[in-house]
């Protein structure tokens, strides 16, 4: 007893005042005062978790600004004998299903409209839903497998459009809105923030399926986006256009957290590409590029890991003529920070061939700004037409006049190259990108053009000869 009244004593006289004198209050006086303590408390703890919701940021408006501006888009197809590798993506796929869904953005008030490639290709027949239930057949303008986008258009005026956002001023933690059409719940609207950009998850690499050069420099963001949001619209909290809603990160097919949007300003340069040459102009600076981590900062001795190093330089390229040399660091494009492969391609991927783009480099201890006149991937600066390019291809495959010193490096009096090659009969004949074709049924061969036409016009079985730019030959016989 004695130890405890000695215990309750001394606890008595180190609290705190102010304890000591809510305790000699009466009950009710206590209850009232806790209570209010909390509250406050709560109150607090609210302005600083959660600030945007005190904010004047309003969905709603967002919302009214763009939902009239996404469409239902419903594609009908042949059934294809594998399923397309974009199917968990938008709503419909597999090896027996003829309809397909998934969203579109409109663009301008008369009809062109944006969407996903994976979600037209191969449709036979394209039916755009708006919302106001108002349906119409869509022409397909072109589509660009590398971005996965396509531009289709609807023969109406006077339709609400959607307004491009400038999508390089987005920021980590900006409210968005992704509105599109999942599980075919049409005109649908969820809210999140961007979570990540320049992201690339290397989906494209395996829908081309080639060595041609896909563009991922995805908007991460955990707006809520399913199959059937493919080809749907990112929005800010303003209502302008950011992105154009892509994939999702899921080991289900469905939503768990995180979803990818192409940046608007990719959309906005490949669409205007498609309007008005049939193809996307692509530029290249010409370089092999490598992220710079502590490991090649140490080596090369550099003050902090910004920008990506250069570990390759293209023959003829931009970047050998404009002075940019290996182990250069790229730090900017005009004045936009460039901190990995992604977001360096990302922004020379806005530009055309032969425009001038602003290059800020490092060397060594001295930092440079380069005019670099950028090139297309055949080392040239002028824009080529889709009908140009038809010309030159056949089968999924283009086809390249080969210089004279590419001839005198073969030891070879003739040829044509294999600039690039999708799926086709001469993919599947085992023919790869690079490869030299010199004799065609023991005819040789020099014309590009005529090339492309004798694969086209021929019937029956073939025989290609040629060679490797390694020196070994090859020779496939196939029918066509």
């Amino acid at each position: 007893m004695i130890g405890g009244v000695l215990s309750f004593g001394l606890t008595s006289l180190i609290k705190p005042k102010s304890l000591t004198k809510i305790e000699q209050t009466n009950n009710q006086t206590h209850s009232c005062k806790s209570k209010k303590s909390t509250n406050s408390f709560n109150r607090q703890l609210t302005s600083v978790l959660m600030p945007t919701f005190e904010s004047n940021i309003s969905f709603t408006i967002a919302a009214e600004k763009t939902v009239n501006s996404v469409v239902h888009v419903t594609t009908e197809y042949e059934p294809k004998s594998s399923q397309h590798p974009f199917s968990e993506f938008f709503y419909g796929g597999g090896p027996a299903t003829q309809i397909a869904n998934g969203s579109g953005v409109i663009i301008s008030d008369d009809g062109y409209i944006v969407t996903n490639n994976h979600v037209v290709d191969d449709a036979d027949k394209i039916e755009i839903t708006l919302n106001n239930e108002r349906t119409y057949e869509a022409a397909l303008i072109g589509k660009d497998p590398n971005t996965d986008l396509a531009l289709i258009k609807i023969n109406e005026n006077n339709l609400p459009f959607i307004n491009f956002g400038n999508s390089d001023d987005v920021k980590i933690g900006e409210w968005v809105l992704a509105v599109g059409n999942p599980f075919n719940l049409t005109s649908t609207v969820t809210a999140g923030i961007v979570s990540a950009k320049a992201r690339n998850i290397n989906i494209l690499q395996r829908r081309t399926g080639t060595n041609d050069f896909p563009l991922e420099s995805f908007i991460q963001t955990d707006a809520a986006v399913n199959p059937g949001n493919s080809g749907g619209a990112l929005v800010s909290a303003t209502g302008s256009l950011i992105g154009i809603n892509t994939a999702i990160a899921s080991q289900t097919g469905s939503y768990t957290g995180y979803s990818f949007a192409i940046p608007s300003n990719i959309v906005k340069k490949v669409t205007e590409d498609l309007l008005e040459y049939g193809i996307v102009q692509r530029a290249f600076i010409g370089v092999s590029i490598q992220n710079v981590n502590q490991q090649v900062a140490n080596e090369y001795k550099l003050p902090n890991l910004k920008g990506v190093m250069v570990n390759g330089i293209t023959k003829d390229g931009a970047a050998k003529s404009s002075g940019i040399q290996l182990n250069d660091v790229i730090l900017k494009v005009g004045t936009i920070e460039v901190n990995d492969v992604p977001e360096l391609q990302e922004q020379i991927g806005s530009f055309r061939p032969g425009e001038k783009a602003s290059i800020t480099i490092r060397r060594g201890s001295e930092i440079k700004t380069l005019t670099v006149v950028l090139r297309n991937k055949e080392g040239s600066t002028a824009a080529i037409k889709k009908e140009e390019i038809s010309k030159l291809t056949a089968h999924g495959a283009s086809f390249k006049r080969l210089s004279q010193q590419e001839l005198k490096d073969l030891k070879i009096n003739n040829g044509v190259k294999v600039s690039s090659i999708m799926s086709g009969k001469l993919r599947n004949a085992g023919i790869t990108d690079g490869f030299i074709i010199t004799k065609i049924d023991k005819q040789p061969v020099t014309d590009p053009e005529a090339v492309a036409k004798l694969f086209k016009s021929r019937k029956g079985g073939i025989l290609v000869e040629g060679i490797y730019p390694n020196g070994a030959k090859g020779y496939f016989g196939f029918g066509l």
